[in-house]
């Protein structure tokens, strides 16, 4: 999991997500608002999933702190948040306690500010020695909560990605149904 965090923080060529782009043609604030936006039609569906989808660098974080900001809504930085009580847990029952501690996370987060939360910094759930189903795991999050989560890939030819293909993170899921802004377009996906 440290790898995943520090690969984070530097930005650099190594991260496993999809390269670098140009920065999107938006700014902070006009992306916190397409985002605040959503969040009342993502209250409405079954699994109440908003995914920021964006490269790295290409402003999430800074708009979901924005959006924090002006709401008040929680915002938690889930790497930092769910690395901590992992760490207890021998590693071959991290897979397991997962779910399980994200839920108790959320349902905290949701508890002081209203029925939304917002997820930054969810690499640490790609994390291969998890085993986890990304997506699958965020839609089972978010059916007591309306979850606002930040995902390093990109939307591409009808289909969500994180990292590249053949990349032991590497995820690919059909983006249709999905409840998606993306960063670099500006607009919703798919």
């Amino acid at each position: 999991m440290r790898r995943v965090a520090l690969c984070y923080a530097a930005r650099n060529a190594t991260c496993p997500t999809i390269p670098n782009h140009p920065k999107p043609p938006h700014t902070t604030a006009l992306l916190a608002t397409a985002i605040a936006g959503r969040i009342d039609s993502a209250s409405r569906l079954r699994s109440r999933l908003l995914l920021v989808v964006g490269p790295p660098g290409s402003g999430k974080s800074a708009a979901l702190a924005t959006v924090h900001a002006r709401t008040g809504r929680p915002l938690l930085n889930v790497g930092l948040e769910l690395s901590r009580p992992m760490l207890e847990i021998a590693a071959d029952q991290r897979p397991l306690q997962v779910r399980p501690l994200l839920e108790q996370l959320v349902d905290a987060a949701a508890g002081q500010g209203g029925d939304v939360v917002l997820l930054d910094n969810t690499e640490v759930l790609f994390e291969a020695s998890l085993r986890q189903d990304t997506l699958r795991l965020l839609q089972g999050v978010a059916r007591n909560a309306t979850v606002v989560a930040a995902w390093t890939g990109e939307v591409k030819d009808g289909a969500l990605r994180y990292a590249v293909p053949g990349h032991a993170e590497h995820r690919h899921y059909p983006a249709e149904g999905l409840l998606i802004v993306n960063v670099e377009t500006g607009v919703d996906a798919p």
